[in-house]
C-alpha cells in the first residue's frame, strides 16, 4: 500500500494505492494523526484501490465521524467492486461518495 496527500490551505486530499485492509489501515490511521487538524474538506481519492475490507471501512467511518465534526469528506473514484461493496453495507448512504 501506498498513499499520497496533497494539502491546499483547509482541504487535504489522500490517494492510496492497494488493499484498504488490517494491515494498511493502521499505518494509515498513524500517518494522518495531526494531518486532520484545521481541514474542513477531506477527500479520499480511492482510484487506485483495489480492495476494501471491514478495517478499510471502519477507517472510513472513523474519518467520516471526525469531519462530520469539522468539516465534510469526499470519497472519490471509487471502483464497481468497492461501490459494490459501499452499497452493500450500506455505507454509500453514509459516506459522500463522488
Amino acid at each position: 500500500m501506498r498513499y499520497t496527500t496533497k494539502s491546499d490551505g483547509s482541504a487535504l486530499t489522500l490517494g492510496i494505492w492497494g488493499k484498504l485492509d488490517a494491515t494498511s489501515s493502521p499505518e494509515l490511521e498513524a500517518a494522518l494523526e495531526g494531518k486532520l487538524d484545521g481541514v474542513t474538506d477531506f477527500t479520499v481519492d480511492l482510484a487506485q484501490v483495489t480492495h476494501v475490507t471491514s478495517m478499510g471501512l471502519r477507517l472510513l467511518l472513523s474519518w467520516q465521524k471526525r469531519m462530520f465534526k469539522q468539516g465534510s469528506m469526499h470519497v472519490t473514484n471509487a471502483s464497481e467492486e468497492v461501490m459494490a461493496l459501499f452499497d452493500e453495507t450500506g455505507f454509500s448512504e453514509i459516506i459522500d461518495i463522488q
